[in-house]
C-alpha cells in the first residue's frame, strides 16, 4: 500500500484509503443531513483582508499561508542564474497576494452569511475543504500540511449553537463507542480569540473547544465562538447577534485512527458501513 504521506507533510492516499475516507464522510453527511444542514462548497482560496476581520494574523501568523503570483521576469532571471531544480522561490520573484490558504473550512460559512438577517432558529450547513496549516512539524496522516477538514456549523442564538455541541458530542461518542474506539474528550486550545483577550478567559467558565482523541491523537472538535463571528460579520438570528458553533473532523486523521484500530482499511470500512 502506497505510503500515506511523507514527512514534508504532502500526503498521498491510496484507493483502499480514499475508499474509508468517503465512508467515514458519508457517516457524518448522515448526520448532517438528519440535523438539516444542507451541504455547501466554497473556494479553496480566501481573501486575506477576511481573515484580518477575524484577528487571524495576530492570533495565529505561525500559521498562516499564502497564494502568492511569481512575476515573470524575475522568475526568469532567477532561474538562469539558479542550479535546477529550484527547491525555494525567494521573496523578491513573488508578487504582494491577497489570496491565502485557509487553516479553517467555517471562515467561509460565516462570510457567506454576512449582512444576514437569520430566522430565530438560526440555520445549520455542513461543508469540506482542503485545509492548510504552517506547522513546526509533520507526521504522516497524523499532521499534514494540506488535508480534508469536514464541518457541520451552526448560525443561530446562543442556546441553539450550544445545544448543536451537545448533539454533535453525543452523536460522535455513540459512533465510537459501535467503532469500538477508546474515545476521551479534552479541553483544548481555542483557535480563534487572542489567549489574552476578554473572551479567552471566559472560556474557563464555559470551554469553547473540545477535542476527540482517540491514542492520543485529535481527531476531531467542538467548538463555540460566542458571538464572535456574529459580530464581526453582522450576522443576526431573530433578535440577537448570531452565536456560531461547528463539528469538525480532520478526515485523514479519521483514516489512520480507524485504520490502526481495525487493522486494514477494508475492515475499517465494513464496520462503518454496518454503522446504525
Amino acid at each position: 500500500m502506497t505510503t500515506a504521506a511523507k514527512d514534508n507533510g504532502l500526503g498521498v492516499l491510496d484507493g483502499s484509503q480514499l475508499r474509508l475516507l468517503r465512508a467515514f464522510d458519508a457517516v457524518v453527511l448522515r448526520w448532517a443531513d438528519a440535523w438539516g444542514a444542507p451541504e455547501f462548497r466554497f473556494p479553496f482560496l480566501m481573501r486575506c483582508q477576511d481573515l484580518d476581520t477575524f484577528d487571524y494574523y495576530e492570533n495565529f501568523p505561525h500559521l498562516g499561508l499564502t497564494a502568492a503570483r511569481l512575476d515573470p521576469e524575475r522568475l526568469g532571471a532567477l532561474l538562469a542564474q539558479s542550479s535546477r531544480p529550484v527547491e525555494r522561490m525567494p521573496a523578491e520573484v513573488m508578487e504582494p497576494t491577497a489570496f491565502a490558504l485557509p487553516s479553517a473550512a467555517c471562515y467561509s460559512v460565516y462570510l457567506d452569511l454576512a449582512g444576514s438577517e437569520l430566522a430565530a432558529e438560526g440555520v445549520l450547513r455542513t461543508t469540506s475543504g482542503t485545509c492548510f496549516r504552517n506547522e513546526d512539524h509533520y507526521q504522516g496522516l497524523q499532521r499534514l500540511l494540506g488535508f480534508t477538514m469536514r464541518e457541520i456549523v451552526c448560525i443561530a442564538p446562543e442556546e441553539v449553537a450550544k445545544n448543536h455541541l451537545v448533539r454533535a458530542k453525543a452523536a460522535v461518542a455513540g459512533l465510537c463507542a459501535e467503532l469500538g474506539l477508546d474515545l476521551k474528550l479534552e479541553v483544548a486550545t481555542d483557535p480563534f480569540f487572542d489567549k489574552n483577550g476578554g473572551k479567552a478567559r471566559m472560556q474557563r467558565l464555559f470551554p469553547v473547544k473540545e477535542e476527540f482523541v482517540v491514542n492520543g491523537l485529535a481527531i476531531g472538535s467542538v467548538n463555540y465562538h460566542r458571538n464572535f463571528f456574529g459580530e464581526r460579520c453582522e450576522i443576526q438570528a431573530g433578535e440577537e447577534t448570531a452565536h456560531t458553533s461547528c463539528l469538525a473532523f480532520g478526515l485523514e486523521r479519521w483514516v489512520y485512527a480507524l485504520t490502526d484500530r481495525f487493522g486494514s482499511t477494508a475492515a475499517a470500512v465494513s464496520a462503518l458501513e454496518s454503522v446504525r
